[in-house]
């Protein structure tokens, strides 16, 4: 994290916007990671916001995705909040053809639904991201998704 933050701090300090929502989607997640979910709220909101005032909407769908991410992890899970980011982030990421983002997004639901008990619905959207992982190659997101693949059975 300490990298993560010096990170953000030199692209605050260079003044371009792009760069400031970049370095926090990644500072974001860890802090996610460690269970400070404060933090990542705070990180994912700003991102979403410089996104949104400079018309970035590759990084809004990223940020949106991460605050689908932080609502599915609170106790209990935000599950209408975090459903509701993943399906803006995922809208946008089929708009921009920004494949990998859209099977995290059905990952993101699939793991959402699975924990709130929504099982047909966890079932298709990890189906929808295990195919998506296996078609881009891409073997560690396909892992992830298998795993949550089994968790229903």
């Amino acid at each position: 994290m300490p990298l993560l933050i010096r990170a953000l701090e030199q692209t605050t300090a260079t003044g371009i916007v792009g760069d400031q929502s970049i370095c926090r989607f990644p500072l974001g997640e860890a802090h996610l990671q460690a269970g400070c979910l404060g933090e990542a709220q705070a990180l994912a909101e700003r991102a979403l916001a410089l996104a949104r005032e400079h018309q970035e909407r590759g990084n809004e769908a990223y940020a949106l995705r991460l605050l689908g991410d932080i609502a599915a992890r609170c106790e209990p899970p935000e599950r209408e909040l975090a459903a509701a980011d993943y399906r803006q982030a995922l809208t946008l990421a089929n708009e921009l053809g920004m494949r990998p983002l859209v099977a995290h997004c059905h990952l993101g639901l699939g793991k959402l639904y699975r924990r709130t008990g929504k099982r047909e619905q966890a079932q298709e959207h990890l189906a929808t991201a295990t195919m998506m992982y296996r078609e881009m190659e891409m073997r560690y997101w396909l892992e992830k998704a298998e795993a949550e693949m089994m968790e229903l059975t």
